[in-house]
């Protein structure tokens, strides 16, 4: 009886091992199921990072498949997937075309994946005109029954601060509200601000060279009206374009005059302070070029008219 219990004992002993390393062992293959769950999504991710250089590498890799592979089948599949890939492009293009903003790249990463929520991290880059920005931020997407949400969070905007200045107060409160229409919408409307000033300063070089000139390029906000036979006399034309925190747009175009004071106690009766105000007047009358022509034509000489 005693050789009995020991050998019951032993059983039972034995089975409480067998039960801990099969506990163990089960444990080990819940954590590898989630490490093979976090590669998936991970590949998943990977998969999903574009590059919006459709015309160029992809499309090179097509021809290149096309004229490698031959069967039936195979060929008429990547012929379709080629057909898929220019209509791709082409819708591509017509988009850019009418908002303006072109997309380099976009890049996600997926933070968090569950049955009913996804958080994913986004980063997109690309340009509107002259203007180069990229985006950061986090999507949430809550499904609950026939219910969806998304909400965007960590809302960080990059931009060149030393060219925008008149955007920082934007920028900010589109940070704060993470409001990406509003970004996308007043980023094309300044944009397009910004072009109408460029041909029009670059317009009156070209046709006045002698009396206008750019000190910072086209795409500055100034430009200087010297008058030839009156070295010392300046007039300049700031132009900016000013964003509200809420997103509005507006130009802003102001006359300023440097006169040496000789000049000013040579002709004591002309009221030379008035320009500025006389300037506005022919704004609100004429709009901004035929105001500024109105100003240049004043000080040009006859060969440039």
């Amino acid at each position: 009886m005693k050789r009995a219990g020991e050998s019951v004992r032993m059983e039972e002993k034995m089975s409480e091992e067998n039960n801990e390393e099969v506990m163990l062992l089960e444990a080990q293959i819940e954590h590898l199921q989630a490490e093979v769950t976090a590669l998936q999504h991970q590949q998943q991710d990977n998969h999903k990072d574009i590059t919006f250089h459709l015309r160029g590498q992809m499309q090179d890799a097509m021809s290149y498949m096309c004229g490698q592979r031959q069967g039936g089948g195979k060929e008429m599949m990547l012929s379709r997937l080629k057909e898929k890939v220019e209509e791709l492009e082409e819708d591509l293009k017509r988009q850019t075309q009418m908002n303006g903003i072109s997309l380099n790249s976009c890049i996600t990463k997926t933070l968090q994946s569950s049955g009913s929520e996804l958080v994913q991290q986004l980063c997109v880059s690309g340009h509107c005109s002259k203007l180069v920005f990229q985006v950061e931020f986090q999507l949430s997407k809550f499904k609950e029954d026939q219910r969806s949400e998304r909400t965007i969070t960590d809302l960080n905007v990059v931009m060149d601060a030393s060219d925008l200045h008149n955007l920082s107060s934007f920028l900010s409160g589109v940070e704060e509200s993470k409001d990406l229409l509003l970004f996308f919408r007043t980023l094309r409307t300044f944009s397009d601000r910004c072009d109408d000033r460029f041909r029009t300063f670059q317009h009156f070089q070209e046709k006045y060279p002698s009396v206008v000139c750019l000190p910072g390029g086209g795409w500055s906000e100034v430009m200087t009206l010297n008058h030839p036979e009156l070295p010392g006399c300046v007039l300049f034309i700031h132009w900016s374009v000013e964003v509200s925190r809420e997103g509005g747009v507006t130009p802003k175009i102001d006359l300023v005059t440097k006169i040496p004071e000789r000049a000013l106690q040579l002709f004591p009766s002309q009221p030379l302070g008035g320009a500025a105000e006389a300037f506005q007047s022919l704004l609100r009358i004429l709009g901004p070029e035929a105001a500024i022509e109105s100003v240049i034509m004043a000080v040009s000489l006859p060969q440039d008219t």
